[in-house]
């Protein structure tokens, strides 16, 4: 890992002095009164009140629109298992992007312990204060376990952005990259460099998006996943289960022969002659950051449409365009979790968004467009209620459109 040190000139460290949140009230406190309403004695009255009935919470605490941001800091951006205590910053810049783009309250927590049994019960005991929990930053495998327990024991939303968040960005961008080709995503021979969080995410939504599961293809450090390697357990066995067709073996440069899409979510490096194999006129996601796993300008010769997760080239495949109006969304429908259709409803808006101007450097909304958010907290919002995965139907205003 690269090491920094504090340079007092440099405008990020100034924008960081003193963290990127505050706590403000959103009530007056400047009369007797008023402390009397928003403190004792009447608060003991909403107190009362939720307790004979638990699910006024949502209407009378700040829990029906907070999330808790948790990490362990053993996977933070490209930096990798820097603790807690140095992914703070990460946790709350994801606290003021909630804010920002979808009016979402958000508070980092960064715990001190890598321990799956740790995790899930202090998250667990930490979420009657929230209304969804965003997973960010955990390492693979640890994070499907985590994510699959909290799931099971909590009746509110739970998301691991890092999984969750770049699937639905990524099928975004695929489908208007395929509109753009005038191809169809049936049609398409794609292959997924990086089988952990992000990748095995990113293969199964799209084959719930329509994407042939025989003419998909991952690899991860070792190689193309095929049902035949030994030594694969879980998800990784799963997949190699249902893709692959072909029974392709080797390293990605035979993933790749005749392939129309790589979509990069590893941080591995991929030479120019594995890229040579693909067919032209193709499509190549390269989203590790900082370093995408092909360079751009080298991606541009053998790709019709590129993307990367980087802001200073085109296409930026940020999930920025997904969090916070998934949240939204599942907040305002009072949601129970957070389904595949609610994901694929996500992504459709997205890419709804830029629907019909769409061009090969703008397959994606810009991650500041105003019109993201609102898009995505009414798709996922009307998809809660429609699958009937709400906790009020009638406070979620199911049946009303």
């Amino acid at each position: 890992m690269a090491t920094a040190t504090v340079d007092p000139l440099d405008p990020v460290f100034a924008l960081h002095r003193g963290g990127k949140l505050a706590v403000a009230a959103t009530v007056p406190l400047t009369s007797r009164e008023d402390l009397s309403r928003a403190y004792t004695p009447g608060v003991a009255r909403v107190c009362a009140a939720i307790a004979a009935d638990p699910t006024l919470a949502d209407e009378y605490t700040w829990a029906g629109n907070a999330v808790a941001v948790v990490t362990d800091g053993t996977a933070v951006l490209g930096l990798g298992d820097i603790g807690p205590r140095a992914a703070l910053p990460v946790m709350e810049g994801k606290a003021i992007l909630f804010k920002q783009f979808a009016g979402v309250d958000a508070v980092p927590i960064c715990l001190d312990t890598t321990d799956v049994d740790e995790i899930v019960a202090t998250v667990t005991a930490l979420a009657p204060s929230f209304g969804g929990i965003n997973l960010e930053d955990i390492a693979a495998p640890r994070c499907f376990e985590i994510e699959r327990r909290l799931d099971a024991a909590l009746d509110i939303p739970v998301f691991h952005d890092d999984q969750h968040g770049t699937a639905i960005v990524v099928y975004a961008a695929l489908r208007s990259a395929a509109a753009v080709l005038s191809r169809k995503l049936p049609d398409l021979r794609v292959v997924i460099s990086g089988a952990g969080a992000a990748g095995t995410a990113v293969a199964r939504m799209l084959l719930a998006g329509g994407v042939e599961a025989a003419t998909l293809t991952l690899v991860d450090s070792r190689g193309i996943l095929h049902a035949d390697r030994p030594g694969l357990v879980g998800v990784k066995r799963e997949l190699a289960t249902l893709t692959n067709a072909e029974r392709r073996r080797g390293p990605i440069g035979e993933a790749l022969r005749g392939a129309d899409v790589l979509i990069g979510v590893s941080g591995g490096r991929i030479d120019a002659a594995a890229l040579a194999g693909m067919a032209p006129g193709g499509v190549i996601f390269a989203l590790a950051n900082p370093e995408p796993e092909v360079h751009p300008d080298v991606a541009a010769r053998h790709a019709a449409v590129v993307a990367t997760g980087r802001s200073d080239y085109p296409n930026q495949i940020n999930n920025v365009l997904a969090f916070p109006g998934v949240f939204a969304g599942a907040l305002r429908a009072r949601a129970t979790r957070i389904t595949e259709g609610m994901k694929l409803a996500a992504a459709e808006a997205i890419a709804g968004v830029i629907a019909g101007a769409a061009t090969s450097d703008a397959i994606v909304p810009s991650p500041l467009d105003p019109r993201v958010a609102p898009a995505v907290a009414d798709a996922v919002a009307r998809a809660a209620r429609d699958e009937g995965v709400v906790r009020d139907p009638v406070a979620a205003g199911c049946g009303s459109g």
